[in-house]
């Protein structure tokens, strides 16, 4: 009953959209890109095709948890301008439009999360809108991000890469491609092609790695635990956690946001603070920020109360 309660509370806005509708017309590049993983059953596989799947899935990733998310969205880190950019065009090469658009819309999802003026609430829109049919809107496709992240907008290497969003997906074709036929001369004996590592490479990484990061705003958003009691829906989920690098622990995100840490504790595993760490000791990156006091000392207290109602429950 609290929950079903909680869920009205954040579900109507008198100033919600009504004119969003998924186009499939306007979205076919994203519907090519899932019809390319058929070509698998052309192809097949080999060891060669598997490694440069995970290699190309797992950079983008970070430049999408790193970057797009703890960086540009939230300025949870500062970094050198040079690797700003490399964040934002491994950001890019995943094929979620550009850093501008991708913190534009996400700086919009927590100022007004799980009610009708969110991109992406699964309680008002249901699973599949916010899964994925939220970025199959012609509405959230065209997005200007001039007013929503002005301090973005002042980095002329930002707004190419808002302008010029295909550039990232056709660096990615050639290389593979590229490698793929230097595979195929240089080490027959892998039983590869040109034709397999962009299918691995390119189409079946590039779909794996949309939905498992959409799941942080459908799935993170549905099931899970609730350790804060933030005004949306968050919640903390392991597995997405697991899949995404870490950003599955939502519900300690959306209480802290500007925290570069979003596994509060050491058992809640977070890949890409690990790699922050590591960078940060390099120096590659800094100021890396973290959860005060005050929020620890507030999950300590909730826990406690959670534990004395289930005590009373008994």
């Amino acid at each position: 009953m609290q929950e079903k309660i909680e869920q009205q509370s954040v579900s109507r806005h008198p100033e919600a959209p009504l004119d969003e509708k998924i186009e499939i017309l306007g979205n076919l590049p994203f519907v090519f890109l899932h019809a390319g993983c058929l070509l698998v059953f052309l192809t097949g596989w080999s060891p060669a095709a598997l490694a440069v799947f995970f290699l190309t899935l797992l950079p983008r990733m970070f430049g999408l948890t790193a970057g797009y998310h703890r960086y540009f969205s939230h300025r949870s880190f500062k970094t050198s301008r040079f690797f700003q950019f490399v964040l934002a065009f491994l950001g890019a090469c995943s094929l979620q439009k550009d850093p501008l658009w991708w913190a534009a819309h996400h700086r919009q999802h927590h100022r007004y999360a799980d009610t009708e003026l969110d991109a992406h609430p699964p309680g008002v829109r249901g699973f599949f809108w916010a899964h994925m049919g939220w970025v199959m809107c012609k509405k959230n496709a065209n997005l200007k991000p001039d007013q929503l992240v002005p301090d973005l907008m002042v980095y002329p290497e930002l707004r190419f890469l808002n302008r010029h969003q295909k550039i990232p997906a056709l660096f990615m074709l050639g290389m593979l491609t590229a490698l793929g036929f230097l595979f195929e001369h240089a080490a027959p004996q892998w039983g590869t092609s040109p034709l397999q590592i962009v299918v691995w490479g390119f189409f079946i990484s590039t779909i794996v790695l949309h939905h498992v990061t959409f799941m942080v705003n459908s799935v993170a958003h549905l099931w899970g635990a609730r350790r804060f009691q933030t005004k949306d829906l968050s919640r903390n989920n392991a597995l997405v956690a697991f899949l995404t690098m870490g950003e599955g622990w939502h519900n300690n995100h959306h209480r802290f946001p500007s925290s570069e840490r979003q596994g509060f504790y050491w058992w809640e595993i977070d890949m890409t603070h690990y790699v922050l760490k590591l960078l940060s000791w390099l120096g590659i990156v800094w100021d890396l920020r973290t959860p005060p006091k005050e929020v620890y000392e507030e999950a300590r207290r909730l826990d406690a109360e959670r534990r004395s109602a289930t005590l009373k429950v008994s």
